[in-house]
């Protein structure tokens, strides 16, 4: 199997990724988990917006109000964060990723594409390759998509380089680009991506997702066959390496800051003791991430391989 297709096996990513100490079901990784709890957007929004036109109608003569009508359609677009504000706005977008209306959020973000707020530009990158990864959308679409995303992430991390999901998602984006550009730059932007997982993680340490990350990147690196190894040297003084018990120290750290956060680490748990021939560990884990509810397509994909494994135990035994 070629590094590209090896490299950044956590794509897609789990719905749970939010920046915030408690990541709910939408930033990269947990479930419910690892963000900031919110607000239903789209609840909040509509009984704002209902009362605060109640008044302005009641107000306005009828002169006034055709006044109104006709600049609102005119200002449609710049409408929603000129009355209610960018932090409603990110309540509405966060509402509908939990809810996993891809679509309707990418068409309300894109409206704010030239926007300056980091907060929405990430999760514009984030929509963005969520629509890649749909499966209507066609490999010449998701190609514009993901260098689209990456567009998007990069303004976000120049307009606040603190913001811990900026440097994540623009990690994610520079591992998807490398799709499409060879070997040599997938292996030259893990580098990269390293680094801002790394930053990711310190600006915000209770984000078991950029953990969880970190622990794949050692992962892919450590598992990395001999014969890409050597293309690896060939291409690189140096190129990125990692060990098991590195990629099995992240994994454990995230299970510490967000316990079933999410149902492949506990998988990657499993698979990383067999790694390491501990096969009382791997049973564990693997039992745990079997009977983890599956609430996505992604869970019971995971819970067939943990299946599939502790089979392989029974047989060998």
């Amino acid at each position: 199997m070629a590094l590209a297709a090896r490299l950044w096996r956590f794509v897609p990513l789990p719905r749970g990724v939010f920046p915030g100490p408690r990541l709910s079901r939408a930033v990269a990784g947990g479930r419910g988990r690892g963000c900031g709890r919110r607000l239903r957007g789209p609840e909040v929004m509509g009984n704002l917006g209902a009362f605060k036109r109640s008044l302005l109608f009641s107000a306005l003569p009828y002169l006034g109000f055709e006044a109104y009508r006709l600049f609102s359609q005119a200002a449609v677009v710049h409408a929603t964060a000129k009355v209610f504000g960018v932090e409603e706005i990110l309540e509405q977008a966060d509402y509908l990723y939990e809810s996993g209306e891809t679509e309707k959020l990418y068409q309300l973000l894109t409206q704010y594409k030239e926007s300056e707020d980091a907060e929405l530009l990430w999760r514009l990158a984030r929509a963005s390759r969520d629509i890649a990864q749909l499966s209507g959308t066609s490999e010449e679409e998701k190609k514009l998509l993901v260098y689209e995303a990456l567009e998007y992430a990069k303004r976000a991390l120049e307009k606040n380089e603190s913001s811990f999901a900026a440097h994540k998602w623009y990690a994610i984006c520079i591992s998807d680009v490398g799709d499409y550009e060879g070997i040599k730059a997938k292996i030259a932007n893990a580098y990269i991506i390293k680094e801002h997982f790394e930053k990711a993680i310190e600006l915000n340490p209770k984000d078991a997702t950029s953990i969880h990350l970190m622990g794949i990147w050692c992962y892919t690196f450590a598992e990395m066959p001999w014969y890409q190894r050597r293309i690896a040297k060939m291409l690189f003084a140096t190129p990125p390496s990692s060990t098991y018990e590195e990629a099995l120290g992240y994994f454990h750290r995230a299970e510490q800051v967000d316990p079933n956060f999410y149902s492949k680490n506990l998988l990657l748990l499993g698979k990383t003791y067999l790694k390491l021939h501990n096969k009382k560990l791997a049973a564990f884990w693997l039992m745990k991430a079997k009977d983890y509810p599956a609430h996505t397509e992604e869970d019971k994909q995971i819970q067939t391989e943990a299946a599939q494994l502790l089979t392989g135990f029974s047989d060998k035994n």
